[in-house]
């Protein structure tokens, strides 16, 4: 393949091994480490200003908490309650600017209800928080046409959600956030990234520092697929790997300037017709607030959390954890949600900075950025939302140690691949639907994944009209999906498609094993796998799906967490 087969933006296999090449004969202006949505903004935020950019991911884009939020995009209502005005202005802002001019194909508006169980007090204390979350976002210059909150009565309440008990509350207050499939956002990063010329690679691990007396030069890094190790030299390293934070400071024996702490948060996932309801909705828990978030033909439920010190890489969903969200949302529901009802369930870490508090939800969302030692720049902390603030505090501290003068962030007017355009074609969907031959739901259905680049997705079904069948098990989606996330979203194994890609592994109830097998002789036509590599992949997702079977009823974290690492990271034949 000659370099003219190889397009910015895309991340097909070409495209991995050419960023790999490069990467070892280029002294870069940058180094991320890390393929979170942290890391993949500061990628693009360094790239649009014209800096050499390499970023490494040791497994899959957005394969840790990254792709396991609770899927929205808000400014953190109850941190008004803790009086942190900044970092809820700071995230409506970021929410105005992703939902109308970033991203505005990956994110939509999302309404929540918020039960009144108190007469007299709670209707003003609670009116008087969404109105200046309301007002804050109205001031950030970026509202997206979000409506203001409104007041209902319990009969309005019970009419908007069927399923809430009578006695479960005496009225409501509705108001609208944003959410997001975070694992896609992340990866459109990723490729935007790429369209400006950074070179990235996932599965590509940082072993170790290179340094220069005290400064660090640059990393050595594994190629997890192949086994070879290079060296890659950069100015600045920047350290955007979120719980793994202290472990990779570890690395250059450096004693980091601060602590992240991992709190998990698990999320169910049921159907939709088990909840009756045209809204979301907002508890508060004896802990924190629980959230009930429509997410298409499924209701995601959660969140808990609690500290986590045991595998990071893949958070065990305990037998209590689980038992602990359907109590808490069975407490307001007519007909009580049980383990038959829940489809999916997914956990993640969020990178919390440490402090005094024992409980994880009264530490920071706040993000800090320090410069530990020559050359290495640390970002930790936050939120998904205020990603690109993050990124662009990050790549400001590097570029203050550059020798030569660098352009401000101007990431807050980059869109990302697919929103050009994507108005246009979300109004001429229906003569898409007529020349593709589908039913209009299943182009709205891949523009809100696609955007503009839905003709991308199409042109592959024009080439082989089989692309046009939805999938086995999984009919919200085509099987030109799966080649399409293989040949230009950078998916190398099959659990990259069924559990990030695509939401198979949690909106199924089989969790993607009927899926499988087909899914990876899909991937194996553009991978060039061997048949005995097409069923190491299936029999490794396989195992998968069973570990995470046998932790859900395990009664702590400790069992919960043996069960799971009990299938591990899956080795490619080389």
């Amino acid at each position: 393949m000659t370099t003219e087969d190889l397009r910015p933006g895309r991340l097909g296999p070409a495209e991995r091994s050419a960023a790999l090449a490069a990467m070892a004969g280029e002294t870069f202006d940058v180094i991320i480490i890390g393929g979170g949505v942290v890391g993949a903004g500061a990628a693009l935020d360094a790239a649009t200003r014209g800096l050499s950019v390499a970023l490494l991911e040791a497994r899959d884009w957005a394969s840790g908490t990254s792709s396991r939020s609770s899927k929205l995009v808000h400014g953190g209502l109850r941190y008004l309650e803790m009086l942190d005005f900044p970092l809820v202005q700071e995230a409506l802002r970021e929410r105005g600017l992703i939902l109308t001019r970033l991203a505005p194909h990956l994110v939509r508006p999302v309404p929540f209800l918020y039960p009144l169980k108190h007469r007299l007090w709670e209707r003003p204390y609670v009116a008087a928080g969404v109105t200046l979350y309301d007002v804050m976002a109205r001031t950030s210059g970026h509202t997206a046409g979000l409506p203001f909150h409104r007041h209902l009565t319990k009969k309005g309440a019970l009419r908007a959600v069927p399923s809430l008990r009578s006695d479960a509350l005496v009225g409501a207050v509705q108001y609208f956030d944003a959410q997001v499939d975070d694992a896609r956002h992340t990866m459109n990063i990723v490729r935007t990234a790429a369209a400006y010329r950074a070179q990235v690679a996932s599965r590509a691990r940082v072993i170790g520092f290179l340094r220069e007396g005290e400064r660090v030069v640059g990393v050595r890094v594994r190629d997890l697929e192949h086994g070879a190790e290079v060296e890659i030299h950069g100015q600045q390293v920047i350290n955007a790997t979120g719980v793994w934070t202290d472990d990779t400071q570890a690395m250059i024996g450096e004693r980091g300037q601060f602590k992240v702490r991992a709190s998990k948060g698990i999320h169910l996932v049921v159907p939709r017709d088990r909840i009756l309801s045209n809204t979301g909705m907002i508890l508060r828990t004896p802990t924190s607030v629980l959230f009930v978030i429509p997410w298409g033909r499924h209701w995601i439920v959660g969140t808990t959390d609690t500290d986590w010190h045991l595998d990071k890489a893949h958070p065990a969903a305990s037998s209590r954890d689980i038992d602990y969200l359907l109590g808490q949302v069975n407490e307001v529901l007519t007909t009580p949600l049980t383990r038959e009802d829940v489809e999916g369930v997914y956990a993640g870490l969020r990178p919390l900075l440490a402090g005094e508090s024992d409980q994880t939800s009264k530490l920071s969302r706040e993000h800090v950025v320090a410069h530990p030692a020559p050359g290495l720049v640390v970002v930790a902390g936050g939120k998904y939302t205020t990603y690109r603030v993050m990124a662009k505090d990050a790549v400001d501290e590097a570029v203050r140690a550059l020798d030569f003068r660098v352009a401000p962030s101007c990431t807050d007017e980059v869109p990302l691949l697919g929103a050009e355009g994507w108005k246009a074609a979300w109004n001429g969907r229906a003569r898409t639907a007529a020349r593709a031959g589908l039913h209009v739901a299943r182009i709205e259905h891949l523009l809100q994944r696609y955007g503009s680049m839905t003709d991308e997705v199409l042109e592959l079904c024009q080439s082989d009209p089989e692309l046009t069948e939805p999938l086995p098990g999984a009919d919200d989606y085509l099987a030109a999906e799966v080649v399409y996330a293989a040949a230009h979203e950078g998916a190398r194994h099959l659990d990259d498609v069924l559990a990030r890609r695509t939401r198979i592994s949690i909106e199924t109830w089989d969790r993607g094993v009927t899926t499988a097998p087909h899914a990876a002789r899909l991937m194996a036509g553009v991978l060039g796998w061997s048949p005995e590599q097409l069923e190491r992949e299936v029999q490794h997702y396989l195992a998968r799906v069973e570990a995470e079977r046998a932790s859900q009823v395990q009664p702590d974290d400790e069992s919960a967490d043996a069960a799971r690492v009990g299938a591990p990271e899956i080795v490619p034949l080389s």
